[in-house]
């Protein structure tokens, strides 16, 4: 028997349609962004043009663009403060279903939106899965306003946390940083592996001048992983789950 490898973008498409298959008619959704997000809600055009009623939030301008041309209602979490269910991806995750998000910019809106959803389930290929998170470099968003001051001390807490590694402001040119859609800088932090990621979380989260970091742990309930012999579930997708 002849084992067709699936390319990376053919697994992120495989966890979408999915995932895709917990949506019911006249939900609420919160949309994520990233690549394998795309896939979702490219998928979820097809299904909206064959009928299916639902209202989503972007979490991102790129995913509202895509949305919009595939015909999805759209809303806002001012119009639709409680949402049933957020579908996103992930740059990193454990088997704790802690995850690394950012890698796309849109890390505080996506937290936003998973928050205020009563779901959120994550998809991924099956290369984003970590024993120890930190492989992939965590973004933290900060405000512009004292940039270099918020750098320092988020250094001065990672040390703290036996974490040393280049914490790199992204760019969007080699002149021109990037700029989240709510107008804030990321930093990229190369810590390695994160021991206790509970505890950078929260103390990141004190820093005055950070918006929020990559770490989103408590939110995810399930994710679809895709790899060579399919589809994998891990977590709860019943949304019975605590």
């Amino acid at each position: 028997m002849t084992v067709v490898a699936l390319s990376a973008e053919a697994m992120k498409r495989a966890a979408a349609a999915a995932a895709l298959e917990t949506v019911t008619h006249g939900m609420k959704l919160g949309l994520g962004t990233g690549s394998t997000a795309a896939h979702f809600v490219d998928l979820l055009g097809a299904r909206v043009r064959d009928g299916l009623e639902v209202l989503c939030v972007p979490t991102s301008e790129r995913t509202r663009a895509q949305a919009e041309g595939l015909g999805i209602r759209l809303s806002t979490l001012d119009e639709t403060p409680e949402l049933d269910l957020t579908v996103d991806g992930a740059d990193e995750f454990d088997a704790r279903l802690r995850l690394i998000k950012g890698g796309g910019g849109a890390l505080l809106r996506e937290k936003i939106v998973a928050a205020a959803s009563r779901r959120m389930v994550v998809i991924a290929d099956a290369t984003k899965e970590v024993r120890t998170l930190g492989a992939f470099p965590l973004p933290v968003e900060v405000d512009r306003f004292g940039a270099r001051s918020t750098q320092l001390h988020i250094e001065r807490v990672a040390r703290g946390l036996g974490l040393i590694g280049t914490i790199t402001r992204r760019m969007a040119a080699p002149d021109a940083p990037y700029l989240t859609d709510g107008g804030h800088y990321i930093f990229d932090c190369a810590f390695g592996a994160i021991d206790a990621p509970e505890a950078l979380a929260e103390r990141l989260s004190c820093i005055p001048g950070v918006v929020d970091h990559g770490l989103f742990i408590g939110l995810a309930k399930a994710i679809f992983i895709a790899g060579a012999k399919g589809v994998r579930i891990i977590g709860d997708i019943s949304g019975e789950g605590p």
